[in-house]
């Protein structure tokens, strides 16, 4: 029995299978989901030859001292922009031997929200060392919490589902 719904833990399966095709090692960096995308990774046994490592930054000291994170960015724009996804998909690939990086950051609520980055904000950062390539996702997920972090979870693993393929 696993943890995550059977269509995550399928989605986590196709991702992994991907990875493993073209040799390239995932790495994590996670704030909102506080680790639940490398958690979905990892409750599929063998994972260690794909999974390298991951890292959960929740707080701006966290951000700044794990990843690398501008900290003057972060007190501009907040840890919730694409920016910060963006810079902690790089600072995962810098303190990792993985070739492509996942990131997340938003509002999971109930609190934490402003007029202008409500419940349920997430970016989504992506990028790879193969060829360079980088990109950061606005996503807005409705429900509660858990539905929030979870629907992250699903959208991080399509995109790295999506990444593997195009390299």
């Amino acid at each position: 029995m696993s943890f995550f719904p059977p269509h995550i833990t399928l989605l986590a399966t196709e991702v992994l299978a991907a990875a493993r095709d073209k040799k390239l090692r995932i790495v994590t960096a996670e704030s909102c989901t506080g680790g639940l995308i490398g958690a979905a990774l990892t409750e599929i046994a063998g994972s260690s030859d794909v999974v390298d490592c991951g890292f959960t930054s929740y707080s701006y000291d966290a951000k700044v001292a794990q990843l690398g994170i501008d900290r003057a960015v972060l007190q501009k724009s907040g840890a919730v922009s694409a920016d910060i996804a963006l810079q902690m998909v790089k600072g995962a690939l810098a303190g990792s031997s993985a070739d492509i990086a996942i990131s997340a950051t938003g509002i999971a609520g109930p609190g934490g929200a402003t007029p202008d980055k409500p419940v349920g904000l997430v970016y989504i950062g992506i990028g790879n060392r193969v060829n360079n390539h980088s990109d950061a996702e606005k996503n807005l997920f409705t429900g509660d919490r858990s539905a929030v972090r979870m629907a992250t979870v699903e959208k991080a693993l399509l995109m790295l589902k999506q990444e593997i393929g195009g390299i």
